[in-house]
């Protein structure tokens, strides 16, 4: 079986850079590059990773392009560029040399706006996504998801995936709202889900795994295994436990699909959507 770790990060720490990772996060203040990563796929049988972004500039899609081509267990990237710019199409042309350069992904959950999704200069730059052949990862709070739905309608054929399951309130049990609006995501072919970050919307300090199944069965009903990958959300996800306990949630879940949908949650599903 090849697994395929779909959401991970690595940087070189920058307080400023890295403004959001505050004092309470001591232990992921620091570097994480593919060194420290490789040696825990090969104890975990990872066979792959796709590297995401964490900083919201040009140079951290180069950053992760060169990690990745010096790292062959980095089989693909998910960068940051700016979709809302006049010069996107210009920017992608550049960017459609690198094979491993799957997709994009905007840091929208920190936007004020919750209706940033549905501005015409932001539609207009996931137009041109989708021209390029470029996927595009979702990162929202449950509150903009009517944004995130109203957008995945308006391009069926651009491929999309929800980072974090969309990042309900794990912590205090919130599921209702986040609930309905998944289904309604779910119901559009296009739209992937990825099981990631979950920890770290849990009590980071008590979390059990009776906590995430309610979560995972809306997922797991709505999307279906062959919408749904694994997401370590390395090393943000050490703020609530190691990678092993991170990986053993969806492992211990998944032991009651079949052995074909198992294979499509662990690897399958992301290979194909990132054409890695």
């Amino acid at each position: 079986m090849m697994k395929i770790d779909a959401h991970q990060h690595f940087w070189k720490y920058d307080s400023e850079k890295h403004s959001w990772i505050g004092d309470d996060m001591k232990v992921i203040q620091k570097d994480f590059l593919p060194e420290d990563l490789q040696p825990i796929y090969e104890k975990e049988a990872i066979s792959g990773c796709v590297a995401v972004q964490a900083d919201q500039t040009e140079e951290e899609t180069n950053f992760l392009l060169e990690l990745a081509d010096k790292n062959e267990f980095i089989k693909g990237v998910v960068g940051w560029i700016d979709i809302r710019s006049p010069e996107l199409e210009k920017r992608l042309e550049y960017y459609k040399q690198f094979i491993k350069l799957k997709g994009f992904r905007h840091v929208v959950q920190d936007e004020p706006d919750i209706g940033f999704m549905t501005r015409p200069d932001f539609q207009k730059g996931i137009a041109l996504l989708e021209k390029y052949g470029f996927t595009y990862d979702i990162l929202i709070f449950p509150s903009q998801m009517e944004a995130a739905l109203a957008t995945v309608k308006k391009f069926p054929k651009q491929k999309f995936v929800i980072d974090h399951i969309a990042k309900p309130d794990i912590k205090n049990g919130e599921i209702d709202g986040w609930r309905e609006k998944m289904k309604a995501l779910a119901a559009q072919a296009n739209v992937y889900c990825k099981v990631s970050g979950m920890v770290t919307e849990a009590d980071v300090d008590t979390w059990k795994y009776d906590d995430f199944v309610p979560y995972l069965d809306v997922i797991f009903e709505w999307f279906g295994a062959e919408r749904i990958m694994f997401g370590s959300d390395w090393p943000v996800c050490l703020l609530g436990g190691s990678y092993a306990e991170i990986k053993g949630i969806l492992e211990t879940y998944t032991d009651k699909l079949g052995i074909e949908e198992q294979k499509a949650v662990l690897g399958e599903t992301a290979k194909a959507f990132y054409n890695l």
